[in-house]
């Protein structure tokens, strides 16, 4: 077999998983929002930031969207379909295992967090405190930071240009903050329908297209199952959405998104296929800043989706403007993939 037959079989295959996710999650959605609407997993609300002020902007914005019940946790279908694909196909274990059990560490933090967000309403209780989910996810990404450390081996980050770097035992470190941040990201960018999904589908197909140039054929498949199974909840999530993913869907995405570009050694790449992501945690973090230290706003709401809604845009523009700028630095991504000796 040829170089070019053996890409077709693997891209064959890749394509063939994404489908089945795909399906399986459609099917799961009708159980999911059978159970979601008997037990009333209404999403609340956020009516007060973190510093504890009231969110007059976003209130106002979203207002109207909070005048019907939409369900959340609807992340749980993504991850059902995502670990049955996985298990059903069996890939190799060394590609898979540290992306899946982020998935399903990331999904348990989040899950958490929703049940008591929906559960603690009557409490008024709208979560876990936002220092515990750090902690908790921190601790995921340092436990499987050690893994790819001392039992895959890996002790090295690529440099686009420029080569390895050895990190030793940092790794470790490394690995975690990819986790934590692009978790942490994914779940700020989850404010508008379909703008965390359409973010995460093209985010995870960049990683899949570099992991399968590269020869990584399980994670290429894993980065496929993610985005079939994204693509299903974007059938339902876009405006006007029927249903939200919830932290469960949002920890455990984004947290695997950063164990995907640790295992592809792109975790350079990672800002600029992700820029949006950045952008998104860059802005709230810019605003709690700002509020803080000098006692202003830089941003009329934050994140910055929801400074553009303020500003005029319709939330529908925003999403596809987002979506539109996610495509062009995927395509960006994948050209320092090639050119940054990654592949």
């Amino acid at each position: 077999m040829n170089g070019m037959e053996y890409l077709t079989n693997e891209l064959t295959t890749t394509v063939l998983l994404s489908v089945a996710a795909f399906v399986i999650a459609m099917l799961l959605t009708p159980v999911y929002t059978y159970y979601a609407y008997r037990y009333k997993f209404w999403k609340r609300q956020r009516t007060t930031s973190t510093t504890g002020e009231e969110l007059q902007v976003f209130t106002k914005l979203h207002a109207k969207k909070f005048t019907r019940s939409i369900p959340t946790m609807a992340g749980i279908i993504g991850i059902v379909s995502i670990l049955v694909v996985t298990i059903v196909w069996n890939f190799d274990r060394s590609q898979t295992w540290l992306p899946l059990a982020a998935l399903i560490g990331g999904g348990i933090v989040g899950l958490i967090d929703d049940i008591i967000n929906v559960r603690g309403q009557k409490l008024g209780i709208a979560g876990l405190r936002s220092s515990l989910k750090f902690i908790l996810i921190l601790a995921i990404g340092l436990g499987l930071g050690w893994f790819f450390w001392a039992k895959l081996g890996y002790s090295s980050v690529h440099i686009p240009f420029l080569g390895d770097l050895a990190l030793g035992w940092l790794i470790v470190p490394l690995f975690a903050f990819a986790v934590v941040a692009t978790g942490n990201a994914v779940n700020i960018s989850d404010g508008l329908d379909g703008l965390a999904g359409g973010l995460l589908a093209l985010s995870f197909s960049t990683f899949g297209v570099i992991a399968l140039l590269q020869g990584n054929i399980g994670i290429a498949g894993f980065c496929f199952t993610v985005v079939g199974a994204l693509l299903s909840y974007l059938w339902f999530n876009i405006y006007p959405a029927r249903f939200f993913m919830g932290d469960v869907g949002s920890f455990a995405y984004g947290a695997t998104l950063g164990v995907i570009a640790m295992l592809t050694n792109t975790f350079f790449l990672l800002p600029v296929i992700g820029i949006l992501f950045v952008i998104e945690a860059g802005s709230s973090l810019i605003q709690l800043v700002s509020k803080k230290f000098f006692g202003r706003k830089v941003f009329i709401s934050a994140p910055i989706h929801h400074h553009l809604e303020a500003s005029g845009w319709p939330e529908v523009k925003v999403t596809m403007r987002f979506w539109v700028i996610a495509a062009v630095t995927s395509f960006f991504g994948i050209i320092l993939a090639l050119a940054g000796g990654h592949i």
